[in-house]
């Protein structure tokens, strides 16, 4: 098979979400991407009931054991109330140790990577655990402080999800998570390129200061590849005009509708990206990042 592009952070394609119960529907959104050039796939969860997750998690195995993706991601549940973005709150968990080894062993080894936020109760000790399980850990949905941060970078976290988005802003007095991020070297910063997401100034503010820890990702969800209209995200209801996925219920965005052939073409047009960069961000550093 043709090596394409790598996608660390997916949740559907084609009209369905990797968490559909029909395999075949699954088979629709691996399709789609690979449509797109994605041949390294990784299927993205949303927080759900654990009963839930469990289930959504083992529907995936056969298609981790068939290679048809290159593992799991559980966005959640383990993320901040106060930047739950398109997560239902509801579903928001702290971090239980007993917990995340049932997920881990749901996985039968193919969970990639957890997104975590590291302020809660218990974080610390669960990124110190996934990190001895060999499972990566990536930051997100948070409101952490600098400090909070540096704590979990210490444990072993080493990706950001979607930078800048369901992240607090730089705060030069009080210090936020952001302030961390922009000056350890170490992290790898999730990005979604779609022009919606993260406005121009911000991505450049990336490739001046960090050029060689961004990986693109697209955040998918099911509309990719398709039309507008309305679709869920676990619960939730999304509404998809113009491309553009944003909850029902207040407007906040809902994952996107980007493939990773439109992102890696952006890199390259709207910021004079090499080819050869641009494959990095698309390609190798998702890889590199989950040990894949």
């Amino acid at each position: 098979m043709k090596t394409g592009f790598t996608d660390i952070h997916c949740h559907g394609g084609g009209g369905f979400s990797f968490s559909d119960p029909d395999p075949g529907h699954i088979e629709i959104a691996l399709q789609t991407h690979r449509d797109h050039g994605t041949t390294t796939q990784i299927a993205s969860l949303v927080s759900e009931p654990l009963e839930k997750l469990a289930t959504q998690i083992k529907g995936l195995i056969p298609f981790a054991e068939s290679k048809s993706i290159a593992g799991i991601h559980l966005e959640g549940p383990y993320l901040s109330s106060d930047k739950c973005g398109a997560h239902d709150p509801k579903f928001l968990r702290l971090p239980n140790l007993e917990e995340i080894r049932e997920l881990i062993d749901a996985g039968k080894g193919h969970i990639k990577m957890i997104t975590i936020a590291p302020e809660l109760p218990g974080a610390l000790n669960a990124i110190a655990l996934l990190r001895k399980l060999d499972v990566t850990v990536a930051v997100g949905h948070t409101n952490a402080t600098d400090v909070e941060a540096r704590g979990a970078f210490d444990s072993g976290a080493t990706v950001v999800t979607h930078m800048f988005n369901a992240l607090p802003e730089l705060d030069h007095h009080v210090g936020t998570i952001m302030n961390e991020l922009l000056i350890n070297p170490d992290i790898y910063f999730e990005l979604i390129l779609d022009g919606v997401h993260v406005n121009h100034s911000a991505v450049q503010l990336l490739l001046d200061l960090a050029p060689d820890r961004i990986i693109l990702i697209t955040d998918a969800m099911s509309a990719a590849g398709g039309e507008d209209g309305n679709y869920t995200i676990g619960e939730m209801e999304v509404t998809v005009r113009s491309g553009v996925a944003t909850l029902a219920s207040n407007g906040s965005l809902a994952g996107s509708t980007l493939t990773m052939d439109a992102a890696y073409n952006r890199l390259i047009n709207d910021f004079n990206v090499s080819k050869a960069a641009a494959s990095v961000a698309a390609i190798d550093l998702g890889r590199k990042a989950l040990g894949i």
